[in-house]
């Protein structure tokens, strides 16, 4: 499934904008703003499984680095710091991932 099948594009291209400049990134604002934090918890999931690029069942910290790009192109890679924080934002088992119902727990708290 396509990321774009369930957020908008031009949501996306905004939100990927806002979050240019290094060390910049919130992923409480980046899920608000693309609209995932409205969204039902089954599209949270496949948003989920689309970010699981190995497909895993887990989105591991090489993921995250790169998760800016899973929704577009243009994004960009996360910085260290802004990976070990979404990761610790995430992570409620302390095992180094994400499980998908750690990441709807994380889109919920956004």
């Amino acid at each position: 499934m396509s990321i774009n099948k369930i957020l908008s594009a031009a949501d996306i291209t905004k939100a990927l904008g806002e979050f240019k400049g290094a060390d910049s990134f919130d992923h409480k604002k980046f899920f608000h703003m693309i609209g995932l934090k409205k969204k039902n918890a089954k599209d949270v999931e496949a948003v989920f499984y689309i970010l699981d690029k190995d497909k895993s069942g887990f989105i591991e910290e090489d993921e995250l680095k790169s998760v800016l790009k899973c929704f577009a192109p243009e994004g960009r890679d996360l910085s260290e710091k802004e990976t070990k924080d979404l990761l610790t934002a995430g992570d409620e088992d302390g095992d180094g991932k994400i499980g998908v119902s750690e990441f709807i727990q994380l889109v919920a708290n956004s």
